[in-house]
């Protein structure tokens, strides 16, 4: 979208992918409009050396190598904005990087249905803000107003590119609660490799989703993150119609025998739920199948 609209956007994608964009470029096929979006696009990770804001959107298990190699290649300048699912990737990033880092809540249904082929299933809006790392020191009020201006330079051009992009003061909240959802519907559409609005029509995934959703909020209330239940449960419902069409990236990634988030997920969940004492027996359940596809995909290969 940025590219669409005219703003300097370079890919760092997979080779399959560079080929296709590079030859006809990005395929974009989504809810309002369908047609190739020229753009650049590279393999090489060093493209950037170049760039005022890196929008990182690799799988939580590479965010580590990922950050550890960037910290040769990015301009004292430039600005990282994660747009990954879980809530451990940031202060992840944050650890190995003196750049600004600030989490992006990413709202939107898509799959790659080929190599250079972009299919848009719902929605596309993006929550962004400031999050200090646990245990660091209260950012100035220098250093506030600097990352507020960062942050609304950043929504104001994704804004004008037709992504509609929040500013929040309580970007921890809402990456909780993308987090939530993560937990409680990727790995069910995964196991069931279906789609999200067909998933609940079956009562028994009904009353699962439900015990999914009452240990993750015991856990996130000893998190100091606090929800309403009859407002997730309505969020959700609407949810379960913005994308209907939509399968979890955990389901994609299954699909596509790729390895998952699963430990990045229903795995921290669990995790943490150990470290306070909360037993967490349903996304325990769906940390073990999920990694019996994943065990099992991989000795069939």
């Amino acid at each position: 979208m940025l590219a669409r609209h005219g703003v300097d956007v370079t890919l760092i994608a997979r080779p399959q992918h560079v080929e296709a964009i590079l030859a006809r470029g990005l395929h974009m096929n989504c809810q309002t409009f369908q047609e190739y979006v020229p753009v650049r696009a590279t393999p090489d990770l060093s493209a950037v050396a170049d760039a005022d804001l890196v929008l990182l959107c690799v799988k939580s298990p590479d965010t580590a190598a990922t950050g550890q190699a960037l910290t040769s290649l990015l301009r004292p300048d430039a600005v990282v904005l994660s747009l990954q699912n879980g809530v451990d990737n940031v202060p992840t990033l944050q650890a190995l990087l003196p750049n600004p880092v600030f989490p992006a809540v990413v709202y939107v249904a898509t799959a790659m249905e080929g190599p250079g082929q972009l299919k848009h299933n719902g929605r596309g809006e993006l929550v962004i803000g400031a999050m200090a790392a646990a245990g660091t020191p209260a950012p100035s009020p220098e250093q506030t107003q600097h990352h507020q201006a960062l942050l609304q330079g950043i929504a104001t051009v994704f804004a004008a590119a037709g992504v509609p992009c929040e500013v929040s003061a309580r970007v921890k909240d809402e990456l909780w609660f993308k987090f939530l959802i993560n937990c409680v519907v990727n790995a069910v559409s995964a196991i069931g490799q279906i789609e999200y609005g067909r998933m609940v029509q079956v009562p028994e995934v009904r009353r699962l989703l439900s015990q999914l959703t009452t240990e993750f909020l015991a856990v996130a209330q000893a998190e100091a993150v606090h929800f309403d239940r009859a407002d997730v449960d309505e969020k959700f419902e609407g949810l379960y119609v913005s994308m209907a069409g939509q399968r979890s990236s955990t389901a994609q990634d299954i699909g596509r025998g790729k390895r998952t988030e699963i430990e990045h997920l229903n795995g921290l969940l669990t995790r943490l739920g150990q470290q306070h004492g909360i037993p967490t027996p349903t996304h325990q359940a769906m940390l073990a199948l999920v990694k019996l596809l994943e065990h099992t995909q991989h000795s069939n290969a």
